[in-house]
């Protein structure tokens, strides 16, 4: 009798971060968004209905260091972050939290969540370290993420290295703006993921 693999259902949770340096602890995440980008049984993929559940927060910064640049990517201010934005252990205690709510699948199920994220070596550098810094344990485990440019060379069968939105087909980009406001692009990272996710792959020829 042949073995059947045991399917784990699972939630996508699209993140997205902007930050004032390149690595966390020597620099700080200054928002962090996420949204409901689908779950995935062994029945198949479905993409949430309407708007997307969606997190998220401004956090003050946990070093003295930052690069201007890289901060004026995000539109925030540093000032402002210091003196209004979220206290990073509490923010993260609050993410937490909402992936465990987000947990529970519309069918009643419990689902097991994975981040996505465009680029994810990024966003995932941030994430996992903040929450093993501030929460202690990360809702994802340790490697609960799945990169968004590779599984669209995997569906395409094209190599990584110059992969960008501008080479994948226009049907697959989401119709909506990317500012660089965290839950701005983690809804818009959510709508490419469940494109890839229903894609039949490319066109012959």
């Amino acid at each position: 009798m042949a073995s059947r693999t045991k399917t784990t259902p699972t939630v996508y949770i699209s993140v997205d971060v902007e930050a004032d340096g390149p690595i966390p602890g020597p620099y700080s995440m200054v928002s962090l968004g996420a949204a409901v980008a689908g779950w995935h049984t062994a029945e198949g993929f479905r993409r949430p209905a309407g708007g997307a559940a969606g997190f998220y927060r401004e956090l003050r910064p946990i070093s003295e260091e930052y690069d201007p640049e890289a901060l004026a990517v995000s539109g925030l201010e540093r000032a402002a972050l210091l003196a209004g934005g979220t206290d990073p252990g509490a923010a993260l205690h609050q993410f937490a939290q909402w992936v465990e709510q987000v947990r529970e699948g519309p069918d009643g199920r419990r689902y097991r969540p994975v981040m996505v994220a465009y680029p994810a070596v990024y966003d995932w550098q941030f994430v996992y370290w903040y929450l093993i810094r501030f929460t202690g344990s990360s809702p994802f485990g340790h490697s609960g993420c799945l990169d968004v440019k590779t599984l669209y060379a995997a569906r395409a069968g094209v190599p990584f290295a110059g992969i960008g939105k501008r080479s994948m087909p226009p049907a697959l980009l989401p119709d909506l703006p990317h500012t660089h406001n965290a839950l701005d692009d983690a809804r818009e990272q959510a709508v490419l993921f469940a494109n890839l996710m229903e894609w039949g792959g490319p066109t012959p020829g």
